[in-house]
């Protein structure tokens, strides 16, 4: 059977943060028209709000189902992110995949909520977001949140898929445990995804639930053009920006370059990002990033579904040609990926 949770094809859009909102109806409609299997609307403080960004994709497409994500775990108040969920699911039903991170540390701290523990305040996030969904009343007393006597007036009517938007080994090991998917950042590799897949997997049978499919929909910085020189060097600046905002991770340390990374970010100054740019190596691009011709592209999201993601979530690295990489990705791309199947 296929493991992508729609019957589309296993290659779904990120829509760009750097859009404007107001593009976002047109992009997801043209997204479903030439086949895309899913939507992503990121939460990127403080571009666009992932909510409302959401619903203005469902609003604009059919079918196709639409994830958001990540939301922040402290941006917002569980309850209060659940009222909202539940609120697109009554009226999307069955077509809304949260998304709950902690959200990229420097925006949190710009906000004043970051938590002691982010590890505790994802665990309270994750299960009170779905208690609430159910329809539970909720009285808790966290370390990061606290409920009394919560209860949805409108809960969702469909069981909806909570997916975690983590990085490292311990927090992956909570997804497996209480979590339904995982969502990857931009730059996991082939090695990361498979590194991934077994942490995912130890939190699994900390709560019982080994044989369980735990769905992995994967980011992925992209670039495509028929000319694949062209299409990488695109990519090879949006990379060093990424690579600036997150010098030391589990995708950099698994790929095994998290100590020279992270020694040009040091040696960067006030800007990183261009010394990153200037001295990493070609190959980080071509293993991190999917980028080049059309046939490259194709070969390069296959490989990351066959290291265990689920679905490719491509984020074109040209906003302002947006329109015409999703067609010509439709046109040459799509057709050469295949499902990844599971048993």
């Amino acid at each position: 059977m296929t493991s992508t949770g729609t019957d589309g094809s296993p290659v779904g859009l990120l829509v760009s943060s750097q859009l404007p909102p107001e593009q976002i109806p047109e992009i997801s409609a043209l997204a479903e028209r030439e086949g895309f299997g899913e939507l992503w609307i990121p939460e990127d403080y403080f571009f666009y709000g992932g909510i409302s960004g959401a619903m203005a994709a469902l609003n604009a497409t059919s079918e196709i189902k639409v994830g958001v994500g990540v939301v922040s775990a402290m941006a917002r108040h569980p309850a209060a992110l659940a009222m909202e969920l539940a609120t697109i699911d009554r009226m999307y039903p069955g077509r809304v995949w949260p998304g709950i991170g902690l959200g990229v540390p420097h925006w949190v701290e710009q906000m004043g909520v970051m938590p002691r523990s982010p590890y505790t305040a994802m665990r309270e996030t994750v299960t009170n977001v779905r208690r609430l969904l159910n329809g539970e009343e909720v009285t808790y007393e966290g370390k990061v949140h606290s409920f009394d006597k919560i209860q949805l007036v409108h809960p969702a009517t469909t069981k909806l898929p909570i997916y975690m938007g983590v990085i490292g080994p311990r927090m992956l090991n909570l997804s497996g445990e209480i979590a339904d998917a995982t969502l990857v950042s931009v730059l996991a590799g082939t090695k990361y995804l498979r590194w991934l897949r077994e942490r995912v997997a130890e939190g699994q049978a900390k709560a019982g639930r080994e044989g369980e499919h735990h769905r992995v929909s994967s980011y992925a910085l992209y670039s495509v053009d028929r000319d694949g020189a062209k299409a990488k060097q695109e990519a090879r600046t949006a990379a060093a920006f990424y690579l600036a905002a997150v010098p030391k991770s589990g995708l950099t340390d698994i790929y095994g370059i998290g100590d020279e990374l992270w020694d040009m970010y040091q040696r960067g100054g006030d800007d990183p990002a261009a010394l990153i740019l200037r001295e990493m190596p070609d190959q980080w691009v071509e293993d991190l990033v999917v980028a080049g011709d059309p046939d490259e592209c194709a070969a390069k999201i296959q490989a990351l579904i066959d290291a265990g993601a689920d679905a490719v979530d491509l984020a074109p690295v040209a906003t302002d040609r947006a329109k015409e990489v999703v067609q010509l990705t439709a046109r040459t791309v799509l057709p050469q990926v295949r499902h990844r199947t599971v048993g």
